[in-house]
């Protein structure tokens, strides 16, 4: 059965940081793109962040670039983000997904807020 367990969310003051987890099992997981996404409420889910099955490969949301690190823990089974210098605009609850095959995690919520 497949399970993704988002983890590390929280509140946080602007500025701040925060790393997410998200671990991952019943696939295998280094064979697979991973993604962060995020859903503030009343809009649309953003894609925030994707890394290759060997971490060769990072894309970001533009509005992230140089605050968000999407890293991987393959051995692990576990996807990262680390997320610096937070805003307001970041706060939303954030979900993992090995998108090829569908598999969504339930999400950890991020409130940036002072």
């Amino acid at each position: 059965q497949v399970h993704l367990v988002e983890s590390g969310g929280g509140l946080v003051q602007p500025g701040g940081s925060l790393r997410l987890s998200c671990a991952a099992s019943g696939f295998v997981f280094s064979s697979y793109v991973m993604r962060w996404y995020r859903q503030a409420p009343g809009k649309e889910r953003e894609l925030v962040a994707t890394i290759t099955s060997t971490a060769g490969r990072t894309t970001y949301l533009r509005s992230v670039k140089g605050r968000f690190t999407i890293s991987r823990d393959n051995p692990k089974n576990t996807v990262y983000l680390q997320m610096n210098s937070l805003k307001p605009e970041d706060t939303a609850v954030y979900v993992c997904s090995a998108p090829e095959l569908e598999y969504w995690g339930q999400g950890t919520q991020v409130t940036v807020s002072s």
